[in-house]
């Protein structure tokens, strides 16, 4: 699971000839791209959907994508959807998923442009496609590249959220046992936190907020690390203050996970934001107008070395994300 290493798809992005149109080409650690329309700046995103459950499937089509754009302070205002599924799917599967796509996209006031949909003998699960658009003013433009040494490390959501999430509702049984029933049941109502549209457009506003990423495949670790190279700063953060979902504990007692795993885990849905001091308090006194817990985890740095203090020990951060997402969706302890 996941993307290509980034010395890989550095080589397979080197055949992208520069065009002066596009601000932002496809990059490693940038989730949309920018190019220029007249005096504004369009952000395009697309992402893929896979082996999620059809309840779900269309609402996160859309989102995926959208919460991209949003990352980047735009919009979303567009999108194209293509629907794959192998010969033996119904079109009421079709039609089903397409109702959920079509409701996501109304509550956003998206516009459904155009897409796709066919079967083919290679596939054998379910694709969904979505590619969405936004416009965004040039001055507020926000990318992975704008983090500031001093800047605080904020996250909202927790680490984790997503895997959990997404656990239960493979593994009931397995679930009830691990977490409770209620609990178990309560986890399963929650994979709308797997969208940061709303979050990342009230961020987008306050001036200050320099960066932001989401924290999917590869969780914490793949987009700190990406977040400090894009900006080309360094970091220090607090494992103590690193807001874990409550029942990540009990997975990594059942799979026997390390810390560094922990780290790893994708969490869609959850942000990382670069936030000026200047600008911390009315980030704090926004998000918590609107019912959003943040947490600060660190701070980025003018020194390039990316540390990790547990326990009043200082370790080097992982360098690589060592997601455990695969591992827990099998539901096999070892």
């Amino acid at each position: 699971m996941g993307k290509l290493g980034a010395e890989d798809l550095k080589k397979l992005l080197s055949c992208i000839k520069k065009d002066s149109r596009v601000v932002i080409p496809p990059l490693p650690g940038f989730d949309s791209g920018v190019h220029l329309i007249d005096d504004k700046y369009l952000v395009v995103s697309t992402d893929p959907c896979i082996g999620v459950s059809e309840k779900w499937f269309g609402w996160l089509l859309i989102h995926y994508a959208a919460s991209d754009l949003a990352l980047f302070g735009a919009q979303p205002e567009f999108c194209t959807i293509n629907l794959l599924g192998s010969p033996r799917t119904k079109p009421d599967t079709f039609y089903q998923i397409m109702g959920q796509v079509c409701k996501a996209a109304e509550e956003l006031k998206m516009a459904i442009v155009t897409g796709h949909t066919g079967t083919y003998e290679d596939l054998s699960a379910l694709i969904g496609v979505c590619t969405a658009y936004g416009m965004v003013d040039k001055e507020r433009l926000i990318t992975p590249s704008g983090a500031r040494p001093g800047d605080y490390i904020l996250c909202i959501k927790s680490i984790g959220l997503e895997t959990v999430v997404n656990f239960a509702l493979t593994h009931a049984s397995l679930a009830e046992r691990l977490f409770g029933v209620r609990q178990a049941q309560k986890l399963t109502e929650l994979v709308y936190m797997q969208s940061c549209v709303k979050e990342a457009l009230l961020l987008a506003k306050i001036q200050g907020v320099h960066a932001m990423h989401d924290t999917t495949e590869g969780g914490l670790t793949a987009a700190l690390n990406e977040l400090a190279s894009a900006s080309k700063v360094g970091f220090q953060i607090e494992f103590g203050k690193i807001p874990f979902h409550r029942d990540v504990q009990t997975l990594q007692e059942w799979f026997k996970l390390l810390n560094d795993q922990l780290l790893s885990m994708s969490s869609t849905g959850t942000i990382l934001a670069a936030v000026s001091p200047e600008a911390k308090d009315q980030v704090e006194r926004e998000l918590h107008k609107n019912d959003i817990n943040t947490s600060y985890i660190g701070v980025f740095t003018k020194k390039a070395s990316r540390t990790l203090v547990k326990d009043g020990k200082e370790r080097s951060f992982p360098k690589r994300a060592n997601d455990p997402y695969e591992r827990i969706m099998t539901g096999k302890s070892c």
